[in-house]
């Protein structure tokens, strides 16, 4: 009598979850290494090498402890992203009222780039909030 050969199961799309976290993730990460790129090489306030940039090194230590602290998993890392986001907004707020980066950076320019950080970590911090509700 024959063995009957398995039929192969067709492979699975991800499930929606781990697509949003993955999207998640990569939103995330492109925006820390985008603000880093720009801290060290541009400067997002003032000139190259101004040192109120080093303010967004404590935007991305607190995106990391928040990481951390939630394990990865995607509702601890919407919380992680929100603080983030805060804190960016903080840095923003900061560098405007304190007058850095004058003459080189203007409001238009610190408000503009720093709400671009802003809504990406808050796409983030969304997107996970729905992948964590739907696992």
């Amino acid at each position: 009598m024959p063995t009957p050969t398995p039929t192969p199961t067709p492979a699975r799309p991800p499930a929606p979850s781990s697509t949003l976290y993955r999207s998640a993730m990569g939103i995330a990460s492109a925006a820390a290494c985008l603000l880093v790129w720009l801290s060290l090489g541009v400067g997002i306030i003032g000139k190259d090498g101004d040192p109120a940039n080093l303010m967004y090194f404590g935007v991305l230590a607190i995106g990391v402890v928040g990481a951390v602290v939630a394990r990865f998993r995607a509702p601890g890392m919407a919380r992680a992203l929100i603080a983030t986001a805060l804190a960016q907004a903080l840095a923003a707020a900061i560098a405007l009222f304190a007058g850095l980066g004058l003459p080189y950076s203007g409001p238009a320019e610190i408000l503009l780039l720093n709400g671009f950080f802003i809504a990406l970590f808050g796409a983030a911090a969304w997107l996970f909030r729905r992948a964590g509700s739907r696992a």
